[in-house]
């Protein structure tokens, strides 16, 4: 399938699964207010296991049941993602330890400006490397969570191997175009959000609406993407 054509059925699947069925846009929109909330992310992931429901493959976009296992679902997926960005985390907190070090020396010294230099050194070292790493994992951690949405196995979405064999299927430069255009759309949509932000309550409105459909649409587009590289 062309990238084109993932496009077009992506679309195609956001729409009919939302536009109409109001009641389900609504409990979807709140549902992912839930899960940004400071506290709603790693206790209340429904919204999470809704996505990973669409990533296994359902046609057209499944209705919001079977709760406890959106909420299982969701988890798992927390999980899958807190272990791919693992490596990430830890070059945050190493540059981050040694910032504060730093920091601490530049207070003892009186606030030597050679101090303060190395602290902002390491912090913008730490995000850079970790930003890179991210970038690196995520190729990998699209598809494996793919895997694990049409397998229910959390080690399939750390099988390397297979991960690996659907990546060369798809082609590397194809499945890496196919990623920044999936971002490129996500940018935009987010940029024309962002102009309404002018008029905070209508901006605001506006991206609790978008978000149900923005995410759905990506879990489909990185869906039809896994399929085209699937054994």
């Amino acid at each position: 399938m062309e990238i084109g054509e993932i496009l077009e059925n992506s679309y195609d699947y956001t729409k009919e699964g939302l536009v109409g069925k109001w009641v389900k846009w609504v409990i979807l929109a709140v549902l992912w207010i839930i899960q940004i909330l400071p506290f709603g992310l790693p206790l209340l992931p429904i919204f999470n296991g809704y996505i990973i429901r669409v990533m296994s493959g359902a046609e057209p976009a499944p209705e919001i049941d079977q709760w406890e296992k959106l909420f299982v679902d969701g988890w798992k997926l927390n999980i899958i993602v807190l272990i791919y960005m693992l490596i990430p985390l830890i070059v945050l907190f190493v540059f981050g330890g040694f910032a504060a070090l730093s920091a601490i020396a530049s207070s003892a010294a009186g606030g030597d400006p050679s101090a303060i230099s190395a602290v902002m050194l390491s912090l913008f070292g730490g995000i850079i490397i970790a930003g890179f790493l991210a970038i690196i994992i995520s190729i990998f951690a699209v598809i494996g969570i793919v895997r694990f949405a049409r397998t229910d196995s959390i080690g399939e979405a750390f099988n390397f191997s297979a991960i690996l064999e659907t990546i060369g299927n798809i082609g590397w430069i194809e499945y890496i175009i196919a990623l920044v255009i999936l971002l490129i759309v996500l940018l935009v949509i987010q940029f024309i959000t962002w102009i309404f932000m002018v008029i905070p309550p209508l901006g605001t409105l506006i991206g609790i609406i978008v978000a149900p459909a923005i995410a759905i649409f990506s879990a489909r587009y990185m869906t039809l993407l896994y399929e085209s590289g699937a054994s």
